[in-house]
């Protein structure tokens, strides 16, 4: 199917969108907050998914991933913590991969995203390794 005539966002498209969204606050106490709300809104995944082979290393927290792959070289990601702003951080990595092809999965990195998104220098740096460990996990998987 030609990517053009597909209604899914590009992963260009979905970094602004969450770069608007996060440029409203200033205060990083509120960049927080917003990734908060976003957890809230997530759905969990299932405990029998909690396995060790879904696991993301290099986390702080608990934090797991669940691929999809639809066959038509696109992916689908579920992800989940135990901590609500990791949970958060990992809605963001949903937001920007689903429906998205290997090749465009593996053309961006951890500190793109968080640069792009306006998020680079509000995230702790046990943070920003877990989030990195996340995006790698991800193209682990997408390779």
């Amino acid at each position: 199917m030609d990517r053009k005539l597909d209604s899914t966002s590009t992963i260009k498209e979905e970094l602004k969108n969450l770069k608007e969204i996060f440029e409203i606050f200033d205060n990083p106490k509120d960049k927080f907050l917003q990734l908060m709300d976003m957890a809230k809104d997530h759905r969990p995944l299932r405990n029998k998914d909690k396995i060790e082979s879904n696991k993301i290393y290099g986390c702080s927290s608990q934090a797991w991933v669940v691929a999809k792959n639809h066959g038509n070289k696109t992916y689908t990601f579920h992800t989940d913590s135990d901590a609500l702003i990791v949970k958060g951080l990992l809605k963001i990595l949903e937001k920007i991969f689903n429906n998205q092809t290997s090749e465009e999965i593996l053309s961006v990195n951890s500190q793109y995203i968080l640069r792009t998104i306006g998020l680079e220098g509000s995230v702790t740096s046990q943070r920003n390794n877990g989030f990195s460990s996340a995006v790698n996990k991800i193209h682990e998987i997408v390779q």
